[in-house]
């Protein structure tokens, strides 16, 4: 009997309004408000509310049989709060049932662990606060943003008091190891991991739909029937996905919602299976072997690396100034700049730069309010530079020796110099063997 762990990921960033050169300095106001509005309201229409429904009710038919677990975003819940509170009372009512695992994560879904310890830190404490605040839950679980992991970060989680991980499972992590099983980390064999069965996570998120996939119509019978043919042996089937794959990616008329409703019937009147939480899997499993992972992974593209948000020179320059106003910010007692710096260092406005987008990516190119990636750089980098100035106004009261103050004109040149930046060449990149499939 194989455990199904059923985890959603739940993530809307806070969008960055148009800011013009000419904004620097006197305007402060960063985010679009109507656009962030009204896309929080379009999805969870489409999606978090028909889907939390269908849960709940499928919860209230088959009890403690059910289980799923969420992450969801700081920014997100901001904006149930903000924009959707009918939202919010839906995932509160799902809390009460005892059947769903609430996650910690970054509370701004940031990068935060590539760059600053501390910074990741602060930001996890503060979403399981959140979290626990809104849902009745202490996180036991963590999954990082994007699903990257590294033998580094993985220590970061474990002192963070975290004992179950979420990634990606990489093929070039596995190697012949099967995804199916519960790992553990090689340098701390105390964090346990769970790894993301990329190839039925995506048969759900990705192709559930595409009339050209040589398995489109995907059933129940026989998405059913592929874990049934699964090795015996192996122990747990972790189907990790955007819950916006349920009416968003993936439209109420493709039949996704019925899938659902279908699927867990089968397996629960079959009883081969059970679902399980993550925190359920790690308690009820052993780990089988320990898995060394030097570099990070991510569940992006098919490289399963970082080149969605770092892969370029603009991604890069504009991640590493976020961060260079880190040692200010620390000084800094304004809380309204603070939660301003964890926005920008929300993983969305990295990835709205990506040159990749050209070729992959179909579903994210629908989400790019930009044009093109050197658009996203400038207007990024706009934002920024106003942000940067602002950081120093508000700690006028130190020397600028001690803060290491740059002055505004400087900031103003430094903007300057990224609009006058030559665009990055757009390279046609090969189609991934993911959209290949989807072809």
């Amino acid at each position: 009997m194989k455990s199904i762990c059923l985890f959603f990921e739940i993530h809307q960033p806070f969008r960055l309004r148009t800011y013009r050169f000419f904004d620097i300095g006197h305007k402060h106001d960063y985010f679009d408000d109507y656009a962030n509005r009204f896309l929080m309201q379009q999805v969870a229409e489409k999606s978090y509310l028909p889907a939390n429904e269908l849960l709940l009710e499928m919860i209230r038919k088959h009890g403690k049989k059910f289980r799923v677990s969420f992450s969801i975003s700081g920014t997100t819940l901001e904006q149930f709060e903000m924009y959707a509170p009918e939202v919010l009372k839906s995932f509160q009512a799902l809390a009460k049932t005892g059947c769903v695992e609430f996650l910690a994560e970054t509370y701004a879904n940031s990068l935060a662990s590539l760059k600053s310890p501390e910074e990741f830190s602060r930001q996890v404490i503060k979403h399981a606060q959140k979290t626990e605040e809104l849902f009745g839950q202490k996180p036991k679980t963590f999954r990082n943003t994007e699903m990257v992991y590294s033998d580094d970060i993985g220590q970061l989680v474990f002192d963070l008091g975290y004992r179950t991980m979420l990634t990606e499972g990489a093929k070039h992590v596995l190697g012949w190891k099967s995804p199916n099983f519960l790992y553990c980390s090689a340098v701390n064999p105390k964090l346990k991991l769970l790894m993301r069965n990329f190839q039925l996570s995506d048969d759900l998120s990705f192709r559930f739909s595409e009339q050209m996939w040589s398995e489109w119509p995907l059933t129940a019978d026989k998405f059913l029937g592929w874990i049934n043919n699964m090795n015996p042996n192996e122990e747990v089937v972790n189907l990790f996905l955007n819950y916006e794959t349920f009416g968003e990616y993936q439209w109420a008329e493709t039949g996704i919602f019925e899938f659902l409703k279908a699927f867990t019937k089968k397996v629960i009147e079959e009883n081969k299976h059970t679902f399980k939480t993550p925190a359920e899997v790690s308690e009820n499993l052993q780990p089988v072997s320990g898995l060394h992972v030097p570099y990070p992974i991510s569940w992006a593209d098919e490289e399963r690396d970082l080149t969605a948000w770092l892969g370029n020179e603009l991604q890069q320059e504009a991640f590493n100034k976020v961060y260079q106003v880190e040692e200010k910010m620390k000084a800094c007692d304004d809380a309204k700049l603070l939660h301003e710096w964890e926005l920008l260092q929300t993983s969305d406005h990295f990835n709205f730069m990506s040159t990749k987008w050209f070729s992959d990516g179909m579903v994210f190119r629908k989400v790019n309010p930009y044009s093109s990636p050197y658009d996203a750089f400038i207007n990024y980098m706009n934002v920024l530079s106003d942000f940067t100035i602002r950081v120093e106004k508000q700690c006028a009261g130190k020397t600028p020796a001690e803060m290491n103050v740059q002055k505004p004109e400087k900031v103003k040149k430094q903007a300057v110099s990224a609009k006058a930046a030559k665009p990055p060449k757009i390279a046609a990149t090969k189609p991934t063997e993911a959209k290949a499939r989807k072809k």
